[in-house]
Order: C-alpha cells, then structure tokens, then sequence
C-alpha cells in the first residue's frame, strides 16, 4: 500500500469511541489525507487496549465516556504497555474533567469531537511528530480548575528536595515558562533566544525530566510544587 514514490509511512491511527457515526466521521476526513491510514477501530476501551497491542498505532483518537471500560483506563493501560504510543482524547466540552483525567493517564492533548477537519488533521500530525495536540496555557487552566485533584507532593519528592535538579539554571526558567503556557516564540521573546534555541532547550528538559512533550512538562511543574496552583 506504501507509495514508492512517497518514501515516508503514512501515520497510522487507530478510532475509539462508541458511537458509530462519530467514527464513521472521523474515517471520512481522515481517508482523504493521504499521509493518514485507519488502521482500525474500536467501540470501547477493552477493545482499544486490544487493537492498540496488535496494530500499535502512531496516533489514538480516544473517547472518554464508553462502556466496559472509560478511555482514562484504556489510556493508561495502553501507554503502560506502549510508552511510545500517543494518544488523543476526544471530549464534548473545553476543561473537561474527562480530559484532565486523560491527560494524566499519558494522553498528549485532548480535541473536542466537534473539531475543524483541519484541526484533527493537525493535531494528528502534531501529536506524530511529539508535540503536544493542546497548548500549556489550556493544560495550566485545567491544572487550576481541578488542582484539588493533584498529589500533594509530586512522585520525586521522596529521592530528591528538587525534582527539577537535573536542569540547567536555563533549563529551569524554560520548564518554569512551558509550564506558564508560553509557546517557544514568546519564551524565545521573554529570555531573548531564537526559537531554535529554545526548541532544543525544550527537548533537553523533557529528555532529562522524561517526559512525553509539553503537556507533561506542565503537569511535572504544577504536581511537583514547581509553580503554585
């Protein structure tokens, strides 16, 4: 299937939600990308653990709200099994709960089902890529809409006083401005940097603090008392 004109994959991604015709929509816009492949879908959560092991995705679109088994615990029990997989939730409304509570299972951003054709496409491809399919600044709102919801002391507080002591002084200031939603024009603006700079600044942080993209990088800031919520 692989066009040997077209030396690169097409990102595959896998459908989850329970509503036919909310997959149905998603395929038809998707089949007319030629650089994305449905490579299956799912109606509930127990059968998107199962199709993710067997067709491991590049990308999951990931209802939250379905039977037998919600897309918060498919989430994570998928990137459990797959650090590498990345996943999209599908939510109704902005500053979901539902989206929060995926977005801490491992997802990399939420999408709202009523979304722009472009902006699926978009997010898809971003999210392939490893960026983050939501902006900080929205991940930050919904850190302080259900801050009463995170630990009260982050996961590394118990083998180290900083959890950031591996950064920079840089590095610092630039997971400190991630985790204020600014993008990298506007943290290249803050502490007069290209944006190239401050992309591989960006890389270096999530390389050592290991994790996903953006979107984590805000949640390991606020969980452990980086910023105040």
């Amino acid at each position: 299937m692989t066009d040997p004109h077209h030396p690169q994959q097409p990102i595959s991604v896998l459908l989850v939600d329970d509503q036919a015709l909310v997959r149905l929509g998603f395929r038809m816009v998707l089949e007319t990308e030629s650089d994305l492949r449905v490579v299956g879908e799912a109606a509930d959560g127990v059968e998107a653990v199962r199709l993710a092991v067997e067709t491991r995705p590049d990308v999951i679109l990931m209802d939250v709200r379905m039977p037998n088994l919600d897309g918060i615990e498919a989430t994570r029990r998928i990137v459990t099994a797959n650090p590498d997989a990345r996943i999209i939730i599908l939510t109704t409304f902005d500053l979901d709960e539902y989206a929060f509570g995926g977005l801490r299972a491992g997802a990399s951003g939420f999408l709202l089902k009523d979304a722009r054709p472009a902006e699926l496409t978009a997010a898809i491809r971003a999210v392939a890529a490893g960026d983050a399919a939501v902006t900080g600044r929205v991940t930050r709102s919904m850190l302080e809409l259900f801050a009463d919801r995170l630990p009260a002391s982050g996961p590394s507080a118990t083998t180290t006083a900083d959890p950031a002591a591996v950064l920079t002084p840089r590095e610092r200031e630039i997971l400190l401005a991630m985790a204020d939603g600014l993008t990298n024009g506007e943290i290249g603006a803050k502490f007069f940097l290209t944006e190239s700079t401050v992309k591989t600044h960006v890389g270096r942080v999530l390389a050592k603090l290991q994790l996903r993209d953006r979107v984590h990088a805000v949640i390991f800031a606020y969980e452990n008392g980086l910023v105040e919520s």
